[in-house]
């Protein structure tokens, strides 16, 4: 097959290059320049993502990749295209911010040929493929869906840094606006991905048609909102827990030794591309479901509570020195979508504390780059707030922050036997010293 893939960010990157080593001819469209050349000189464009170096070093000097900024050079003739485009949301209003995948969309439509299957993989509100989506590509291609092309949508369900592994483990699921886009998305994704064996699924590990668009546009959003709200239930867990001298750690422990129990761990802050977004894309299809507003929003305030919390133990920020450790979202990836290193630093910021970062990942001038001053360990601080669980840091004690008065460990991953004599705060768990 001849495959397009539009955005070449860290999920549609990937994407190409599993289309394409899978015997196919892929064209990838992305309109920043530099990363276009940086793909055809066969260099990955961003760091981290396991065997993509390897894979795009062979598949670019084969010929069976290639990337461009030009829709008409990609498009026409393509047997399916698969959009990445991102979806963003107002932090004010919550509402969805569709502009770059409009603009992909009416990029696309105006040289989509007769024949091809149109894919959209990146989440999106229930209904927006039949309702927005397709009256675009109709209009600004004059071909008529199910007649002329296919549409479906078919969530992508990985995480960066293992986007491989992911494809091979976890079920396609995709949803079509007819019988014949169907049978059309599950022949191409049968072809472009190969699926892992699972004894725990309730049928076998493939591509899965979930009926309808909405139906998959849903699935990606309610799994995901899942983890959102039951990580908000374990940080309202362990905010009683901390105030009542009780170690919530143990609690979730105990309640997860049966099946029918899966509590998260609560912690400092939810970043990421997907976890803190897409319960509010849900909330613009769905504004009644107070649930999810709540978990979200609890989930939002966390890094603000646990800076008031250091404050009430210090009696004052005003003028400490504070050190962030971590600016990544997460442990062992180096990427800072919605990281809890933005509102931590803010709410130290906001009571006048001089606050520097870390980051084991990022080097002193990507830090300043953020708007940070970094930090270099052994430096002498006041406050340690422990906003990423870099495995660098599990190690970390009392002699490597020297004066350090308090540490908040966002993410009860610090050893507490080498923070003897200081007074520790984790989340979920009553202060220690």
């Amino acid at each position: 097959m001849r495959i397009a893939v539009v955005a070449l960010g860290k999920i549609g990157l990937p994407l190409a290059v599993q289309f394409a080593a899978s015997g196919h001819e892929v064209v990838g469209v992305d309109i920043n320049p530099n990363a276009v050349a940086t793909i055809n000189a066969g260099i990955e464009p961003f760091p981290g993502e396991a065997h993509l170096q390897e894979k795009l070093t062979e598949l670019v000097g084969s010929g069976r990749l290639r990337a461009t900024t030009d829709y008409a050079e990609a498009i026409p003739g393509a047997d399916a295209v698969v959009l990445v485009a991102p979806v963003f949301v107002d932090d004010e209003t919550w509402e969805p911010d569709f502009a770059p995948m409009q603009s992909a969309t009416e990029s696309l439509a105006r040289h989509l040929t007769p024949g091809t299957l149109v894919s959209y993989e990146t989440t999106l509100p229930v209904g927006t493929t039949r309702n927005r989506w397709k009256p675009m590509l109709e209009e600004g291609s004059g071909l008529t869906e199910g007649v002329d092309f296919h549409l479906v949508y078919s969530p992508e369900r990985v995480l960066t840094g293992r986007v491989f592994e992911d494809l091979r483990k976890y079920p396609k699921l995709i949803g079509a606006l007819s019988a014949e886009g169907t049978r059309r998305a599950r022949e191409f994704y049968e072809a472009v991905l190969q699926f892992d064996e699972r004894a725990d699924l309730p049928r076998p590990n493939g591509v899965w048609d979930l009926g309808t668009t909405e139906a998959a546009e849903m699935a990606k959003l309610a799994e995901t909102t899942y983890r959102d709200v039951n990580i908000g239930l374990a940080n309202q867990f362990g905010l009683f827990a901390a105030s009542h001298g009780i170690d919530v750690y143990k609690v979730i422990e105990a309640c997860n030794s049966q099946p029918y129990s899966h509590i998260h761990r609560p912690g400092i802050a939810v970043g990421g591309h997907c976890i803190p977004v897409y319960p509010r894309l849900y909330l613009s299809t769905d504004p009644d479901a107070d649930i999810i507003r709540t978990a979200r929003q609890l989930n939002a305030s966390m890094p603000e509570r646990l800076v008031a919390q250091a404050e009430g133990m210090l009696g004052s920020l005003d003028g400490l020195r504070a050190v962030v450790l971590g600016a990544a979202y997460r442990g062992g990836v180096k990427e800072t979508a919605f990281s809890g290193v933005f509102p931590t630093v803010a709410a130290l910021r906001a009571r006048g504390a001089e606050v520097r970062v870390h980051d084991p990942l990022y080097s002193d001038e990507e830090l300043r780059a953020l708007g940070f001053e970094p930090y270099a360990i052994g430096a002498e601080a006041d406050l340690v707030v422990l906003q990423t669980d870099h495995a660098a840091y599990r190690d970390l004690g009392a002699e490597d922050v020297p004066g350090a008065k308090l540490l908040v460990d966002g993410r009860a991953a610090t050893d507490p036997r080498r923070w003897v004599g200081t007074p520790r705060i984790v989340v979920g768990s009553a202060l220690t010293a």
